[in-house]
């Protein structure tokens, strides 16, 4: 498969399959990975030959706002449910009743909410950088985060941060650590007509669920929530790598996040130790670009135990 469709929607994809194996066949396990902003399926390119080796399908798509054919014009079509949907059309394309989600920066966001709204679906999740969702709006109580997180205030204004990212994307990215090769592919995506503003919509659409984490943060419910973990059927394994040096998503963020997973895990009955692990390493945002060997080994290392 090299497209998937949903809602009149076309995503671009790579698939290790290659071009005759639109179905899974023989039990073959499915890794699906989901870049973050302002990347593209590239991101994984470094990762996805040793997945394919250790005998993985694996599915790389251009998200929502970044494949040519999947940019709806308004914020309000790039709400997570809908991103959500298009990973399970995905699943669904290729036949697959369980696959191994992992997910990066915006694609963490993602992954933790597909794996919340939808865990019979998902067999493992790798998460890259992003906290988990409760964790986040805890820091932004109890730390820095909401310092960290300021940025995205000004990535969700209308045109400005459009027209700006046109022009500085990749000088922006190489000061913040990738290498000049991708930062020029991931620049000249951003040039198409279209895909600097669609990427942005990501933010945009997030705006009311800044202002109901705010509400959480000062104590009322919600509907932000993650979907509660009642059984053990709930409890999807789960991997988090996070990067020591990230200067968008701090450590207190971090180290909650296995707070919220283990405390989840033992109420539905589930040993939190099998449930969660955590992967620190000593490198910044870009972890699938600049660490590759590290995320892999967390990914297979997660699929094997899930699978076994």
């Amino acid at each position: 498969m090299r497209y998937f469709s949903r809602d009149g929607l076309t995503f671009d994809l790579d698939d290790s399959a290659g071009d005759d194996a639109a179905d899974v066949t023989d039990g073959q396990e499915v890794v699906v990975l989901l870049h973050g902003w302002p990347q593209d399926r590239r991101a994984w390119r470094g990762i996805t030959p040793a997945l394919a080796e250790a005998g993985l399908r694996v599915l790389a798509p251009d998200l929502r706002g970044y494949s040519p054919g999947a940019r709806p014009p308004r914020a309000s079509d790039y709400v997570i449910g809908e991103s959500v949907a298009d990973v399970i059309a995905l699943a669904d394309a290729v036949g697959a009743q369980r696959v191994h989600v992992v997910g990066h920066d915006w694609g963490g966001a993602l992954a933790w909410t597909v794996a919340s709204r939808h865990p019979d679906r998902v067999a493992s999740l790798t998460v890259l950088s992003t906290p988990h969702p409760t964790a986040m709006a805890w820091a932004f109580k109890h730390g820095d985060q909401a310092r960290r997180s300021a940025y995205m205030a000004f990535f969700a204004l209308p045109f400005v941060p459009a027209a700006l990212f046109r022009r500085l994307t990749r000088p922006f990215l190489v000061r913040t650590g990738l290498p000049q090769d991708l930062a020029q592919q991931y620049a000249d995506r951003m040039a198409q007509p279209g895909a600097a503003q669609a990427s942005l919509n990501w933010y945009r659409a997030a705006l009311p669920l800044k202002h109901m984490v705010a509400e959480r943060v000062r104590g009322s419910k919600s509907p932000a929530r993650p979907e509660r973990v009642r059984t053990a059927a709930d409890v999807v394994p789960t991997t988090f790598v996070w990067g020591s040096r990230d200067a968008a998503l701090g450590r207190a963020a971090a180290e909650r996040t296995g707070v919220v997973v283990r405390r989840a895990a033992e109420k539905a009955g589930v040993d939190p130790g099998a449930a969660y692990r955590f992967v620190e390493v000593s490198a910044g945002h870009w972890l699938p670009e600049k660490r590759p060997q590290e995320v892999t080994e967390a990914i297979l290392s997660r699929v094997r135990s899930a699978s076994s």
